[in-house]
Formats: C-alpha cells, sequence, structure tokens
C-alpha cells in the first residue's frame, strides 16, 4: 500500500505545500495568542476564557459551515474564509507591534479567527473528497493531519523564539502571511481534476443531516466519543502554559518546546495512520479514547518537566491515531450528497465543546490546581469511552453504503 499515493493529483500537490504553511502560521499564533494573555493578565482563567472564545465559532457556526459546503462552491468558500482570516491575523499583530493592544482586543480576533476557522473546517473536511476522490480519502486524511501536526512540530518552536526576542507580535504576523499561501494554491486549482461526486444543492437542510446521524449508531457512537475526548483530554493548549509556568516555572521558549514536542508523537500517529486505513471502525476509536485518558492521566503526575515533556509524545501519538480513524470513519461512511452537512455536525462536536469546557478547566486548574486538573479531564475521558463501546456494542457495524435516500424514506414513513 502506497501511504504517499494521494500526491498523484495534481491538485494535492499544489494544495499541500500551502496548507503545511498555513498551518505553521496557525500554530505559531496559538502560541503567541496564548502568551500574550498571560502576560496582560497572569491568569489561567483567561487563558481558558479566550481559547474558549476562539472556538465558540464552532459551536454556534459548524453546522451552517457544514451546509455551505453542501450548497455552494467549495473553493471560493474556502478563499473567502482565509481572506477573513489573514485581515484578523494583521490586525491584531500590528496592535501588539505598535503597544497599543487591550485583552479585549485579543478576545475580539479570537472569536474573529475563530468564526472563519468554523465556516472554513467542514467545508475544507468535505473538499477533501473532491481533490482526491473517494478511494484516496483516507490515506489524504491521514496526510493532512501528519501536516498539520509537522506545522505543529515547526510552529509553537518557532513561535517561542519570536517571542523570546521580539514579543508576541511577529508571530501574529507570521500567520498573516501564512495565508497569502493558502488562497494562491486555491486560486491555482484545476476545477477539471475535482471529483465532484454532487452538484451543490440550494436546497440543502441542517435537519437531515440530523436525521442521517441518529439513524447511524455507527457515525453516533464516533461522535460521543470525539465530544469527550476533545473536550477534556485534547486541551494541551491550556495544560502545557500552565505546566510550564506555573508548576515547572519556565519561560517563554521552554513552553514553545512543548509545542513542538508534543507534535512530535503527533506527526509519528498520522505517519502511522496512513499505513494503518483499515483501521476505520468505531470500536478502535473508542479503545484508543480509552487508552489516551489513562495517558493525560499519568501525565498529571509527571515529577520534573523533562518528564512531562517526555510523555507529550505518547499522548499525542495515540491522540491522532483516534482521531484520524474517527474523521475518516466519519467522511467514508457517509454519502457525498450530505457529507458537509454531517461533517458540520462532527467539528461542531469536536470543536464545539471548547468553548464549554476551556473556561471550565482553566478556572479549575486555578482553583484546584493544574496536575488535579488534567487527573479528572483524563479519567473523563477514559470513562466516557468504555460507557459509550458498551453501550453502542453491537450496533456500530453499520454498512458503510447506508445512504440519505434510506435515512430520509425511514424519516417520512415514521412520521
Amino acid at each position: 500500500m502506497n501511504s504517499m499515493r494521494s500526491f498523484k493529483h495534481r491538485n494535492f500537490r499544489i494544495l499541500y505545500p500551502a496548507s503545511t504553511a498555513s498551518n505553521i502560521g496557525t500554530w505559531a499564533q496559538r502560541v503567541a495568542q496564548d502568551w500574550l494573555v498571560l502576560q496582560i493578565t497572569g491568569s489561567g482563567t483567561y487563558v481558558g476564557l479566550v481559547v474558549g472564545l476562539q472556538f465558540l465559532p464552532a459551536l454556534l457556526l459548524s453546522m451552517q459551515g457544514g451546509k455551505i459546503a453542501d450548497r455552494f462552491n467549495k473553493r471560493r468558500t474556502l478563499i473567502i474564509c482565509n481572506f477573513a482570516g489573514g485581515i484578523s491575523a494583521t490586525t491584531l499583530g500590528l496592535l501588539v507591534i505598535t503597544e497599543h493592544v487591550k485583552l479585549w482586543h485579543v478576545f475580539f480576533f479570537a472569536f474573529a479567527l475563530g468564526t472563519a476557522s468554523a465556516i472554513d473546517a467542514p467545508v475544507r473536511q468535505s473538499f477533501t473528497a473532491e481533490i482526491v476522490g473517494k478511494a484516496d480519502l483516507p490515506n489524504a486524511v491521514s496526510l493532512n493531519s501528519a501536516n498539520f501536526n509537522l506545522a505543529r512540530l515547526i510552529g509553537p518552536g518557532v513561535s517561542g523564539l519570536l517571542i523570546a526576542a521580539f514579543g508576541t507580535g511577529p508571530s501574529f504576523l507570521l500567520n498573516a502571511v501564512s495565508y497569502l499561501f493558502i488562497i494562491t494554491a486555491l486560486l491555482c486549482l484545476r476545477e477539471r481534476d475535482l471529483f465532484i461526486e454532487n452538484k451543490p444543492n440550494l436546497n440543502a437542510k441542517i435537519s437531515e443531516a440530523f436525521n442521517y446521524v441518529k439513524a447511524r449508531p455507527d457515525i453516533t457512537a464516533v461522535m460521543i466519543t470525539v465530544f469527550f475526548t476533545a473536550t477534556f483530554g485534547l486541551n494541551f493548549m491550556i495544560f502545557n502554559t500552565l505546566m510550564a509556568t506555573k508548576v515547572f516555572h519556565k519561560g517563554a521558549a521552554s513552553y514553545g518546546a512543548l509545542g513542538s514536542i508534543l507534535a512530535i508523537g503527533s506527526l509519528t500517529g498520522a505517519l502511522i495512520s496512513a499505513r494503518l486505513e483499515k483501521k476505520r471502525d468505531p470500536s478502535y476509536v473508542m479503545r484508543g479514547s480509552a487508552l489516551f485518558g489513562i495517558v493525560v492521566a499519568i501525565e498529571s503526575f509527571a515529577p520534573t518537566f523533562t518528564i512531562y515533556a517526555m510523555l507529550l509524545p505518547i499522548g499525542g501519538c495515540i491522540a491522532l491515531l483516534t482521531l484520524i480513524s474517527a474523521n475518516s470513519m466519519v467522511q467514508l461512511r457517509t454519502d457525498p450528497a450530505i457529507r458537509g452537512r454531517v461533517m458540520g455536525i462532527y467539528l461542531t462536536i469536536f470543536m464545539g465543546g471548547t468553548p464549554l469546557g476551556s473556561p471550565l478547566i482553566g478556572w479549575l486548574s486555578t482553583t484546584i490546581g493544574v496536575r488535579e486538573t488534567m487527573l479528572v479531564c483524563g479519567i473523563i475521558t477514559f470513562t466516557a469511552a468504555i460507557v459509550v463501546y458498551y453501550k453502542f456494542k453491537g450496533r456500530i457495524e453499520t454498512p458503510a453504503s447506508f445512504l440519505v435516500g434510506d435515512v430520509l424514506e425511514t424519516t417520512y414513513e415514521n412520521k
């Protein structure tokens, strides 16, 4: 099995390096944003709040983004979203460099960037199938995750060095420039090379996607598992910030290094996943989530910065193997006519818990301690995965050929 076969598609070859540049910029800004808030306030609660604000639009708008994906031209929609993200990053970077930035500016632009991302994400996810076709979709998802985590390996380290040398401003401007790469690549794609299985449907309704998911216990089980994993387990942005500064008393460079160290494991998981494309069943997702919860709990007991850093790649690898399988399974088992809207629901669940969980986790970290909060989050992640597995056991191997028409017909019969 060729783990790099998606590169045979011209459009994928054009978009992939541009996505790498864009992802590096995104991770550089995330590190700078958290560090900027910590500089202004010195509070983990505010770090959690700004992360929550950035992901709040995912809770509010991801399903609308999925609807847009099924209704309109995906490439044009992505160009608009990336242009909006670039404007947001540029403005915040200039405010920081000119020393006019206030806390409310960070909150506002975190929300603005989150709004563009909330529309972009389900469109981009469903656009992948049009770039490489269904046969190569699992491979493309794995390679895109490797891309994202290669950027996670590079971005935080670069941002940490920039912050240490020049402050947080250049990291925001780096992200702004990175948007130019992705916009240029999107403009260079050839429409005739796209694998478009269904024409845009101006009558697409979100309610149809809810009916579809409700009728699919395999997809429902994965989405519930992903919700708890993402909301309580995937909080390294908060945990690393507070562990580095409050527990181990480290500076910006060490904090940035933690992000890069975590990405080593995540990148490894993504590359392994490209060779394990058949591991796309719900039970695999739940077992992976349970194991990830155990690792998060163990990390809470790390006695030194070095040991904590050594444990991060393990958690990153397990998390990526689990979430890539979840993403691929949902896309492959969903009918193309409704894929955008289903991915909108998936991303609402995946990212939508963050606006609720991040402020709570930030507050708990300040109130009961960072280590204690990590332990609680690990236990919740583990327990949820086990409960979902036994609740849906025997009902989660639904055939992948389950189509939109089957669901709609059943829905109308039950009225």
